[in-house]
């Protein structure tokens, strides 16, 4: 079963429950997988890996908005974002660890042979594939920059 079939199954099971949240964000994803599917020149189907690529963009979506919302003191709203970006997380990989994502940059760094900052690109370019879905991309970013600083 890919996981646009599995979406489609638990948004007919969250309608059937009758739970809202749920569905709700259910929808919203088939919303954007659906778009993304018809970007571009031609309609495609996207991949399961695609599809990650899109629900951890919408779950990124989610952390920030539910950030802002407690910023401007509407809780009740921040509180519907995170409950939308829990939901998009159950279909996600499960994340990386802070040092399971050190491991793979130092590993990156050897082996590209990575010297400073300005090789930042090439060591991104050797874990991204690694890391897709499985870590938040800010993260990852600020833990290489660290790493190439001399700090690790």
């Amino acid at each position: 079963m890919t996981l646009k079939e599995t979406l489609k199954s638990d948004l007919t099971e969250a309608i059937r429950s009758s739970d809202k949240v749920v569905s709700g964000t259910i929808r919203m994803v088939l919303t954007a997988i659906t778009n993304e599917e018809v970007s571009g020149k031609e309609a495609r189907v996207l991949t399961d890996e695609e599809i990650i690529t899109v629900l951890s963009r919408e779950a990124k979506k989610r952390r920030e908005a539910a950030e802002e919302f407690a910023k401007a003191g509407r809780e009740e709203k921040a509180a519907e974002e995170k409950a939308e970006g829990e939901v998009i997380a159950k279909y996600l990989p499960a994340q990386l660890s802070e040092d399971d994502i050190k491991a793979l940059i130092a590993a990156a760094v050897a082996s590209t042979g990575a010297a400073g900052p300005a090789d930042m690109g090439k060591v991104m370019g050797a874990i991204k594939p690694q890391i897709a879905g499985k870590a938040d991309g800010s993260l990852v970013s600020s833990l290489v920059k660290a790493a190439l600083a001399g700090g690790n």
